[in-house]
């Protein structure tokens, strides 16, 4: 899948070198960049996602791509641009809650740092057991910053609290300014379809509900919001040089990992159901989502690996439309459960089954 790298220097770090084919499209990826940078702001991703200024997650990430690519033999001018647009996100001002503003600030830069270590000092591994490693040293350092720091677990969650609150507080004000301006209008289509007087009273509520649900699985979103941030900037990174810092991204049919991981599962369940671990039942739930969101994307690469090419893509862009329409959005949101328990049945069966490297019978020879 991807060609042998060449040691340089005390890093174990590739050279410069022509781009595997995997990584000379910019469709693919600036659609998922674009994605990652742009869903936040809608008010239900907004209420629910922890970061919800991807930005702050993927230019650190890119810049660490590009200074570790520096060492490596790449162009000087990427890294310090990197260095450059972090510093000034950084620094930038928030607009309200502070404390919140600079634990996510905080956390970009750990997780970048890590995740540059990883790259410089293993460029043998994969890219996903990169991003794990440094989502652990991050996790850990976190961890201890809350032990021995001033801010401890409590103003962490009250920083949380506040700021989706403050968010959902500020579609609220949008929404019911838009209403309040055009009220001639909003009056005739109510006349019209009556459910949509109910709409800003609905939609509350469901942020709210968002907002509670987010609250209690704000790890486990940050981990795998920060994965995706990571990918996303390793993708781009070797598009713009050609440096090589490892292996491309695997194909999303071909996307595995560690079936030890299965512990992950396994401790989370432990902890849900076991009366006496109940005063760390919040890891556990969030063990659970962790670990089943990734076993869910590892049995979508099996469905990929037997459906057509595109399959998934037009499956899943057709749903996405849906969800914007009335009836209709029950009818996808019901298919994208139906869809992500199937996926999180075959990607955790995947790790005994094994489905991918199955002879395939009644081919003839």
């Amino acid at each position: 899948m991807t060609e042998p790298t060449t040691s340089t220097a005390t890093v174990d770090t590739a050279v410069v070198s022509v781009a595997p084919a995997g990584e000379r499209g910019w469709g693919k990826l600036l659609l998922g960049l674009a994605a990652f940078l742009f869903l936040p702001n809608v008010p239900q991703f907004r209420a629910l996602l922890p970061v919800d200024e991807t930005m702050l997650l993927f230019v650190p990430a890119l810049a660490a791509c590009a200074v570790v690519g520096w060492w490596a033999g790449g162009r000087a001018m990427l890294a310090i641009a990197g260095i450059v647009v972090s510093a000034v996100l950084a620094t930038q001002a928030p607009n309200a809650n502070d404390s919140f503003h600079n634990l996510a600030r905080g956390w970009t830069l750990v997780l970048a740092g890590a995740f540059g270590l990883v790259c410089l000092f293993g460029a043998r591994r994969p890219f996903f057991p990169r991003s794990m490693m440094a989502l652990g040293v991050s996790l850990a350092l976190a961890l201890i910053m809350s032990v021995l720091g001033p801010v401890s677990g409590s103003h962490m969650n009250r920083a949380v609290h506040d700021e989706f609150a403050r968010r959902n507080s500020e579609t609220m004000g949008t929404l019911n300014a838009f209403i309040g301006q055009y009220p001639k209008e909003w009056n005739e289509i109510v006349a019209r379809i009556p459910q949509v007087g109910e709409l800003p009273a609905e939609t509350e509520k469901q942020l709210t509900a968002l907002a509670q649900a987010g609250e209690g699985i704000f790890p486990s979103l940050l981990a795998l919001e920060s994965i995706v941030a990571l990918a996303i900037a390793w993708s781009v990174y070797h598009r713009l040089s050609r440096a090589r810092l490892g292996p491309p991204l695997t194909q999303l049919r071909e996307f595995r990992f560690n079936d030890q991981f299965v512990w992950g599962l396994i401790i989370g369940l432990a902890i849900i159901f076991l009366p006496k671990l109940a005063f760390v039942r919040d890891l556990g739930r969030n063990l659970l989502v962790f670990f089943s969101a990734i076993y869910a994307v590892r049995g979508l690469g099996v469905l990929s690996w037997f459906t057509a090419p595109g399959t998934l893509a037009v499956t899943a862009t057709v749903g996405f439309a849906m969800l914007w329409w009335p009836v209709l959005n029950a009818i996808a949101a019901l298919g994208f459960l139906i869809l992500g328990i199937a996926a999180f049945g075959l990607g955790l069966g995947d790790t005994w089954a094994d489905w991918r490297n199955r002879p395939k019978t009644g081919t003839g020879d």
